[in-house]
């Protein structure tokens, strides 16, 4: 069963499944070559980042791929040091930059806060090095972006669902994704529905858990990839498309690419619901956990965003 692609509220199409590109190094030549790779099995789309720090590397084996830009689907997000409104559009310069690119086809905000400018790139969120800049400011100034044809579409990253509540209604231009960790641990089904109903396209970030945690060894992800004669990761990425939602899995093992692209299973309802019943939560990303003063990113119930 092939991959296909969504249509975004602006008109363009995103692939539902992308290549994840977190947590690799710069200036990595194995990072490299697994892009050129992707792009030759028949990716299209890659989830970049400032972050990541690994741009550079990522331009370069673009730079190098048999494939016309306008057939690649690519995206990158404005860090939490950039939010002012004055810093954005010079943060898109230095990603189109750093991958070798006219314009980017999404823009995402990383992250619904913002730190003080001095601080650069960070995990230490304490209230020293918070500001308050208010998020439509940022999102206005990326709005003039796309006005300018520096990007196609803009789109919002780690939003729950009472951030988007309150910012949607202010927007003259709607994000048209909302990238969130989403998998079999951290299902997220109210805040994905709410997506739907706004027009606004999930994609799971982590969309087979990975790092800290062990989802691939869920008894039921495995039971059911038994059932199918495939793998667990092949089970909880047709779980995910089932539901509509874009995945960005990362790896740099040719044979998983392929797998991740193009072998999905069709799950029976049956099987939905087994996936859907597992009740565990557990995150990789949760700067609240931490960091008392961001509770409120996952946890809106016992605070609400500063400032919108």
């Amino acid at each position: 069963m092939a991959a296909k692609s969504y249509k975004l509220n602006n008109g363009a199409f995103m692939p539902e499944i992308g290549l994840g590109t977190w947590r690799d190094e710069e200036n990595d030549d194995p990072l490299m070559q697994t892009v050129k790779t992707a792009v030759e099995i028949g990716y299209r789309h890659i989830d970049c980042a400032p972050f990541y720090a690994n741009q550079r590397a990522i331009g370069k084996a673009l730079k190098g791929v048999q494939v016309p830009r306008e057939e690649l689907f690519i995206v990158s997000k404005i860090y939490e040091h950039n939010h002012r409104p004055e810093l954005v559009e010079g943060a898109l310069d230095h990603i189109l930059d750093e991958l070798q690119l006219d314009y980017l086809d999404v823009l995402l905000m990383h992250w619904p806060f913002a730190v003080k400018p001095e601080i650069g790139f960070t995990k230490n969120y304490g209230a020293e090095v918070i500001e308050n800049v208010p998020i439509m400011d940022t999102w206005k100034a990326m709005e003039a972006l796309v006005d300018k044809g520096k990007i196609r579409a803009i789109g919002v990253s780690n939003f729950n669902k009472p951030i988007l509540e309150k910012m949607l209604p202010q927007c003259r231009i709607l994000p048209v994704t909302n990238q969130i960790e989403v998998h079999p641990y951290c299902q997220e089904h109210e805040l994905v529905e709410f997506c739907k109903q706004n027009n606004i396209v999930v994609t799971a970030y982590c969309p087979l858990g990975g790092y800290d945690l062990n989802v691939m060894d869920d008894e039921i992800l495995k039971r059911i990839a038994d059932a199918h004669s495939c793998t667990p990761a092949q089970v909880t990425l047709s779980w995910e498309r089932a539901r509509g939602i874009v995945v960005i899995p990362k790896s740099s093992n040719s044979l998983r690419l392929r797998q991740n692209l193009k072998e999905f299973v069709e799950l029976t309802p049956e099987e939905m619901r087994m996936i859907n019943s597992i009740q565990r939560l557990e995150r990789n990303c949760d700067p609240g956990r931490n960091f008392k003063e961001l509770r409120w990113i996952f946890y809106p119930e016992e605070a609400e965003c500063p400032v919108i």
